[in-house]
């Protein structure tokens, strides 16, 4: 028990005095920045690859981009997101002679891989909506686009809301990774204190104390976000 007090006593020194709590700060910014950005980013390019999925294949220009969204959504699922980054960093970007700080290198990466991943929840979500919505909407003269955009695609991400939710609190662990590409996170974070300290025992806990608690907040705020839609559903 004495020994658990000093390895604490060590923490807070290096949190505190050695002004551990702004790398920790910075961790925690980082990776909000990365999992918000690439959530959005992810939603986007999900939205585009399901509705290319699911329309009608009545043209050839549909049936290639067919083709290369299934291909994009096999890349980027059937690769780790650790590869993607390094590849993308250490390979692409100087090929390129592209020259964006890590952080945006993340973004960028996780954006894309989330939405081959948001690209399938998505499509589920549509197939689920009542082909009847599709069809009432045409029946008052709006077109397939117009009609999907705004009847068929709000109701898929009503349906959708708990996954999409799910797929956020995986952006927000998968973050321990950039750490490879220089980024600072939550890991990077805790790690330097460690380091710094020689003591990893308490860091690597406040840091999973940390995990869980962004875990448990984004999990009250979906379902926050579900009774709210719940309620909106029954008033109309």
């Amino acid at each position: 028990m004495q020994n658990f007090d000093r390895k604490i006593e060590v923490f807070i020194e290096f949190f505190i005095n050695h002004d551990g709590y702004k790398t920790v700060l910075l961790g925690l910014k980082n990776t909000a920045i990365i999992a918000i950005c690439g959530l959005l980013i992810g939603i986007v390019i999900g939205t585009i690859i399901a509705t290319i999925r699911v329309v009608p294949k009545s043209n050839a220009v549909i049936k290639v981009l067919d083709k290369i969204s299934v291909f994009y959504v096999s890349l980027f699922r059937g690769t780790p997101i650790v590869v993607q980054l390094l590849v993308f960093y250490y390979v692409l970007l100087p090929l390129m002679g592209i020259n964006i700080n890590s952080v945006s290198v993340a973004i960028v990466v996780f954006g894309m891989n989330s939405g081959a991943y948001i690209s399938e929840i998505m499509r589920a979500g549509i197939l689920s909506v009542d082909p009847g919505q599709m069809e009432g909407g045409r029946s008052v003269g709006l077109s397939y686009g117009t009609t999907m955009m705004k009847i068929v695609i709000p109701q898929a991400v009503k349906n959708i809301l708990p996954t999409l939710g799910n797929e956020f609190i995986s952006l927000i662990k998968e973050t321990s990774v950039v750490s490879f590409v220089g980024a600072t996170d939550l890991y990077v974070a805790f790690n330097r204190i460690g380091s710094n300290s020689y003591e990893f025992m308490i860091p690597y806990l406040v840091m999973a104390l940390i995990y869980i608690v962004l875990v448990v907040f984004i999990s009250l705020l979906i379902k926050i976000m579900e009774r709210s839609l719940r309620r909106s559903d029954k008033s109309l």
